[in-house]
């Protein structure tokens, strides 16, 4: 079995959201083969080795109008107690 992802799987899961390129946590956590909050925990623990675009968080409320005006993307969000990173491309 090959660990290779594809340029395909990877163009697939960002989208482009108020003209930012944007992949959620959840998606990244999948390439990686990691659980969405493993991924979040090493990116709290480690937040000096990114570039302060690299994520952010969208409050409740942000949330919650992305998944009204895009029901796409309500499966990957989830509507669980922790607030999901938006990693920026």
């Amino acid at each position: 079995m090959s660990d290779i992802v594809t340029i395909e799987a990877i163009t697939g899961k960002i989208h482009l959201i108020r003209g930012m390129k944007v992949m959620l946590d959840a998606d990244l956590a999948e390439l990686y083969g990691v659980t969405t909050k493993a991924l979040n925990q090493a990116v709290t623990r480690n937040e000096q080795r990114f570039p302060p675009d690299f994520m952010f968080r969208l409050t409740k409320e942000k949330k919650q109008e992305l998944v009204t005006n895009c029901d796409r993307l309500e499966v990957r969000m989830g509507v669980g107690p922790q607030e999901h990173l938006d990693i920026i491309d």
